[in-house]
């Protein structure tokens, strides 16, 4: 099994020895919200070509745009400190770009373009996937938030600097490809930090100076979200080490609060932000998780809701057995994240 995730290092090391999604999972009934598909679908053809992903990051091309219209150096999109750091962009000016665009947000400790390291599988599998399925670079984007580093995994958070760098390359994107919408694919605490970047409205992180302001809602910018393994209601395993770390903060983090009595009291405030409306995520709203999820754990469940789901959720795909844990619920699911964005569909 490995530790190194995309939530919480802390979390992982508690679910290791306390939750049952750390091995095969027994089938669980799963109450249905939306439509749901329990079968295991064999690995998409795609992932067995990962390494055909170029790691070099955004295309020149992407690159002077960046610099040209101030995103470049303020909020470090290209990443390029790191091998893999971004991906996507025009070969030319002559380059066209036909389909909606997709941008991934990856998870916690990993990064945009996986390299071999562990629990850094990146976006490579959905990637050449797309590509093998009629997209071009110029139409698939991600960038690396955070420092890609598992040993500083219980240090991140939703920070400023995090919040707005998944901001910024939604509105790079959508502004340099002069598309209408874009889809947005997002895993683990990426999903936390995507809802918020399309959101909008005020923060606060008294790390980075206090409140700030993301923008306005970009909902309409958004035809298809795709949330994967996410933790929308927090962490049961935060509950168990406290808001002790960033990554668990009772602020900014996935802290997911403590059962009064009647409902649940504490939750942090960030996450809380995101809880108090719905459907503002896109058009089209989909999960896709696992009930033997071995980092989030419990079978999904934080005070007996699936903290994977989205509110207001479009529909979702659900796993209940290995190999579908954090990681795979990501890696192996290239086709139904396929079928959600371009045929609003679930497979």
């Amino acid at each position: 099994m490995r530790l190194h995730h995309s939530l919480s290092l802390t979390g992982a090391l508690l679910l290791g020895a306390l939750v049952p999604g750390c091995g095969p999972a027994e089938e669980v009934d799963v109450p249905a919200q939306a439509p749901v598909k329990q079968e295991a679908p064999a690995r998409e053809t795609g992932s067995t070509q990962q390494a055909a992903v170029s790691t070099s990051g955004f295309t020149s091309h992407f690159r002077t745009w960046l610099s040209a219209n101030g995103y470049e150096p303020a909020y470090n999109l290209v990443r390029a400190d790191l091998v893999g750091g971004s991906y996507g962009g025009k070969a030319s000016s002559t380059d066209t770009v036909v389909n909606q665009p997709v941008i991934f947000i990856h998870g916690n400790s990993d990064k945009a373009i996986g390299t071999g390291t562990a629990g850094q599988s990146g976006w490579n599998a959905s990637i050449e996937y797309f590509l093998a399925n009629g997209y071009k670079p110029s139409e698939l984007y991600a960038t690396t938030w955070g420092p890609a580093d598992a040993s500083l995994s219980a240090y991140q958070y939703h920070s400023k600097t995090n919040v707005m760098k998944v901001r910024k390359l939604i509105e790079a994107v959508k502004a340099y490809t002069g598309a209408a919408k874009v889809d947005i694919i997002a895993h683990s605490m990426g999903v936390t930090l995507a809802r918020k970047a399309v959101l909008g409205g005020y923060a606060t992180d008294s790390l980075e100076g206090g409140q700030y302001y993301v923008g306005a809602p970009l909902t309409s910018s958004v035809d298809t979200f795709v949330g994967i393994a996410g933790a929308n209601l927090g962490l049961t395993s935060c509950y168990q080490t406290g808001p002790s770390t960033p990554t668990c903060g009772s602020t900014n983090g996935l802290y997911p609060g403590y059962w009064n009595g009647i409902g649940v009291s504490g939750r942090s405030a960030y996450l809380n932000n995101l809880l108090a409306s719905s459907g503002y995520e896109g058009a089209y709203r989909y999960t896709i998780w696992s009930t033997a999820d071995e980092v989030i754990g419990y079978n999904g469940l934080v005070y007996g809701s699936y903290t994977p789901r989205i509110p207001g959720q479009t529909g979702e795909k659900v796993y209940s057995a290995y190999p579908y844990g954090h990681f795979n619920s990501k890696d192996l699911t290239q086709n139904v994240q396929f079928n959600m964005v371009k045929y609003h569909s679930i497979p």
